[in-house]
């Protein structure tokens, strides 16, 4: 009598390496669409009517930075600080022929002196900005 010999049984096996491929894949695709495309499509609403309604102004917005070497820089050109107040002055009668209100944002660097702030400041009165803002990143 002959005996064959036995096959051995091959165990089945998962694998989950592509699975947590897939997975990581639709978790970085979701992120993505809700970071970029949920906020742009806003809350669609129906406001209430009223009577006695105003429109708020438009703003422009004007960029104004200064370097730790004193250099300023009108949405990022370099101006220099005898002209800025005439700059902020035609920007400032641009903005009121738009029916807009001229906001000024000043970045600095954290290293320029506070007399090129106190010069950019007195331009500002100077050319009659009325609003402005300083940028600083949160602690």
């Amino acid at each position: 009598m002959r005996n064959w010999p036995e096959r051995r049984k091959r165990q089945a096996r998962i694998e989950i390496i592509p699975m947590i491929d897939v997975m990581m894949f639709l978790l970085v695709f979701f992120v993505l669409i809700s970071i970029n495309v949920l906020p742009s499509l806003g809350l669609r609403i129906t406001p209430p009517s009223s009577a006695r309604t105003e429109n708020l102004p438009d703003r422009k917005k004007v960029m104004l930075s200064i370097s730790k070497d004193g250099a300023v820089f009108v949405d990022g050109v370099a101006v220099d600080l005898a002209a800025l107040a005439d700059r902020l002055r035609d920007a400032e009668a641009q903005a009121k022929a738009a029916n807009q209100t001229l906001v000024v944002a000043i970045a600095g660097d954290e290293e320029a002196s506070l007399q090129h702030l106190v010069d950019v400041l007195d331009a500002m009165k100077a050319a009659g900005v009325t609003s402005s803002a300083i940028v600083a990143k949160p602690k």
